[in-house]
């Protein structure tokens, strides 16, 4: 994509002709002088002449994103490629459109929803079962309360697809995972796995992602509410983004959950699912119907009786 960039005076153009080619510099400043006067009126005062110079660009203007007409929630899009002997090649994918004031969860995957790093970028593709127990109920519960989930992995970009379909292909007995962006390392394969699994310092991706997304957002606004993790490197990368410490939990191949303020405890995604009204109560009452149980929600069962009052008394 091309964006038009400011118009530099002629003078502080940037020179194509060699340093000792003086011959070329004048030149190139009497065509300059020459196509100028043409311009110029009889009378009028001379000026510098401008130029238009444009800079490549892979981000949307705010009037190229509000032509794009996009609905709250997820829009499927597809771009596509045009040439002689190649045809058409397509990409599909899906953008986000989220208002400012929502509360987003951060959640890594390997390690995370999977039990180990390894072991959960090769099993599920055999078939088999890698994933943390109880994980998808608590994300469910979490996004039917009004919070958005944003996955961010250190995996390279080319398995995206093989990312984005081992997310949709988690279930829990009928509970699948809520849908979100995904955000993917933009290095090759080899790269991204030897700094997630060799260096392991997934951190230095995550750190600029998550800036870039907040930006996003209103300066004085802190759209992400907790975070989930396997390593002290999310960790770091969570508390420099601005997550409260209270709200970040990290997850050993055991599956024992600990929150980072308070280490010693040690829970579980079945124990904090049973704690979701607590942790992350509901945003908004549009959301009521999502409680499976409303009757023991915190506000009808857990809140403290009303006082016995006698009308009779107050008149």
């Amino acid at each position: 994509m091309l964006e038009e960039g400011p118009s530099l005076p002629q003078d502080k153009m940037p020179l194509i002709a060699k340093v000792g080619d003086s011959s070329s510099d004048e030149e190139a400043k009497e065509v300059s002088a020459a196509s100028c006067q043409e311009r110029l009126q009889p009378g009028e005062a001379p000026y510098h002449c401008t130029q238009h110079t444009y800079r490549k660009s892979l981000r949307l203007s705010s009037d190229q994103i509000e032509g794009l007409k996009l609905r709250e929630g997820p829009n499927e899009v597809s771009f596509s490629i045009t040439t002689q002997y190649q045809g058409t090649c397509r990409c599909e994918g899906t953008i986000y459109l989220w208002n400012w004031d929502d509360k987003v969860i951060i959640s890594d995957i390997d390690g995370t929803i999977t039990k180990s790093d390894v072991f959960g970028q090769i099993l599920p593709q055999l078939g088999k079962d890698w994933t943390h127990h109880g994980i998808a109920k608590l994300y469910h519960s979490v996004a039917e309360n009004g919070y958005k989930f944003l996955y961010c992995s250190a995996r390279a970009i080319g398995m995206a697809d093989m990312t984005r379909s081992y997310l949709q292909w988690v279930n829990d007995g009928g509970i699948i995972l809520p849908r979100g962006p995904l955000m993917l390392s933009p290095s090759s394969l080899f790269s991204a796995f030897h700094r997630e699994v060799i260096e392991k310092k997934p951190e230095i991706f995550k750190i600029e992602c998550l800036t870039d997304i907040k930006n996003l957002f209103q300066h004085n606004k802190q759209p992400f509410y907790a975070a989930f993790g396997n390593r002290i490197n999310d960790v770091f990368a969570y508390k420099e983004v601005g997550v409260p410490e209270c709200r970040i939990f990290t997850v050993n191949p055991r599956g024992e959950l600990i929150q980072e303020q308070t280490k010693g405890n040690k829970s579980s995604y079945c124990r904090l699912s049973e704690l979701v009204e607590l942790v992350f109560p509901l945003l908004s009452k549009e959301q009521t119907e999502a409680f499976v149980l409303p009757e023991f929600s915190s506000f009808c069962f857990w809140r403290q009786p009303l006082p016995d009052v006698n009308l009779d008394d107050l008149l």
